[in-house]
């Protein structure tokens, strides 16, 4: 039974050491301080719903004490909370008390303070919280407060970005149509009919060349016709960046081997004379 006891010793304590509110009075006036209604609070009963206009003010007043002593002390928090209960919405607005214990709330309809949340028609419930480290912390449903709607928002400039848009639908340009066979293999022709030309030239002049398949010239040949494939190759897949590094790889070797073509036709020529 000995070990119970502090506890319920710091059960006694903070049981003794609760708040309360002393002596709350609003006063609702006009922008030329004509005072339109003033009367005090009860923290157990709701007033009639109190009304401000778009250039009222509201003026709130109370004693926060100690419930045991009646001391006036300054809690650590001290706030009202607006709420809207049909559309959820609430707004907490702090309420300044000083080291004696008097606070005093003031809510100018012509600055309305951002907390407010947005109103309709719809009272908003005020209700006091009190909390402290070493009090007991204290909730009053104070009264229902009428002010006027809120205006709607303006439009943020940004605000069409976070809007679902459109889908977008690609138009793509129709397949280009080939043309017809009989118009492809007269073109096809004349592109071969030069070399049918050349060729029936060769055979009327008698062009020899007898050392073409020789060991120095067959290399330069081969590579020749490689760069001829490699022309083919790009003009039916290959990018123009692939040709141009095949293209330097070929030019190597071509070179070396042209080198050596044209040493040999040099040494044939010398022989022959």
């Amino acid at each position: 039974m000995i070990w119970q006891f502090p506890w319920l010793l710091l059960a006694a304590t903070v049981q003794a050491a609760s708040l309360s509110v002393q002596s709350p009075r609003f006063t609702i006036s006009t922008s030329d301080a004509t005072q339109l209604h003033s009367d005090t609070l009860s923290l157990t009963k709701k007033p009639e719903p109190l009304t401000l206009g778009a250039t009222d003010t509201l003026k709130l007043t109370f004693q926060i004490t100690e419930s045991d002593e009646g001391k006036g002390v300054q809690p650590h928090q001290t706030f009202l909370r607006f709420y809207d209960k049909e559309s959820g919405e609430e707004g907490i607005q702090p309420v300044r008390v000083t080291p004696g214990g008097k606070a005093k709330f003031e809510l100018n309809m012509m600055r309305p303070p951002a907390s407010i949340p947005p109103t309709t028609h719809n009272p908003l419930e005020v209700s006091l919280f009190l909390g402290s480290f070493v009090h007991a912390p204290a909730q009053y449903d104070l009264f229902d407060l009428y002010i006027p709607a809120s205006q709607t928002p303006a439009e943020h400039p940004d605000e069409a970005s976070f809007h679902v848009l459109p889908a977008i639908k690609h138009t793509f340009r129709p397949e280009q149509k080939s043309p017809p066979q009989f118009i492809s293999a007269v073109f096809a022709a004349a592109v071969l009919s030069p070399w049918l030309v050349l060729i029936g030239l060769w055979s009327k002049i008698g062009v020899r060349v007898p050392n073409l398949f020789s060991l120095s010239i067959v290399p330069f040949t081969a590579l020749l016709g490689a760069f001829e494939v490699l022309l083919v190759w790009y003009w039916v897949d290959l990018k123009l960046g692939q040709v141009l590094l095949y293209g330097g790889i070929l030019a190597v070797p071509t070179v070396f081997a042209g080198k050596q073509a044209l040493y040999a036709t040099g040494e044939w020529r010398a022989g022959r004379k």
